[in-house]
């Protein structure tokens, strides 16, 4: 997937400045892409030019002026052709505290144990953020109330897929360290036994 994917998924929400799209990347679609705000300012630089967003300048007092974008006709169109490709890619998953894990029995197990602790902290963290965003969108309605009575279901669902990653670290960030802790005292028992 290209980036420019993500930031036309988030323009379908409505006219948005550079700014405003890095800042919704963290709260939005951090779940499922990550981007610098220089990474979405050139991005919106090529798609401008390819005619896929266009920009209004927007005249400010005490402030240099800002560009806000929106999705062009072309742009749209894009992003239906995009939703049509199929299949998806399977995503690749480089995840270097994994490596560490599966080094542990040769390694430092407490350094490791560090990474892991905090990956469970960073869990546990965008994991209420996540859930707080998913009270402000149902706004008191069940899900199934929530569902048919949107206009764009897409970023409720991304946020779904974004929770359920992040239980998913927590899950196995808190077996991993139950796992250590029980190999510790068990190695610790037969070395004092």
């Amino acid at each position: 997937m290209a980036l420019r994917n993500a930031v036309m998924a988030a323009l379908l929400e409505g006219e948005a400045s550079g700014y405003d799209l890095a800042k919704g990347f963290e709260a939005s679609v951090a779940n499922f892409w990550m981007a610098t705000p220089q990474q979405i300012y050139r991005e919106l630089e090529r798609m401008e030019g390819e005619g896929l967003v266009s920009a209004r300048v927007v005249q400010q007092e005490r402030r240099p002026n800002k560009r806000l974008f929106s999705l062009t006709e072309a742009g749209l169109d894009a992003m239906r052709a995009y939703t049509a490709e199929v299949p998806s890619k399977p995503t690749a998953i480089r995840d270097e505290l994994m490596v560490k894990v599966s080094c542990v029995d040769i390694g430092d197990a407490e350094a490791v144990r560090a990474g892991v602790v905090e990956r469970v902290e960073r869990a546990g963290v965008k994991l209420a953020r996540y859930r707080r965003a998913q009270e402000r969108m149902l706004a008191g309605r069940s899900e199934e109330e929530y569902l048919v009575s949107v206009e764009r279901v897409g970023p409720y669902l991304t946020l779904l897929g974004g929770m359920a990653l992040e239980q998913a670290n927590l899950q196995w960030g808190e077996t991993v360290l139950r796992s250590l802790d029980q190999r510790a005292e068990a190695l610790g028992a037969t070395a004092r036994g």
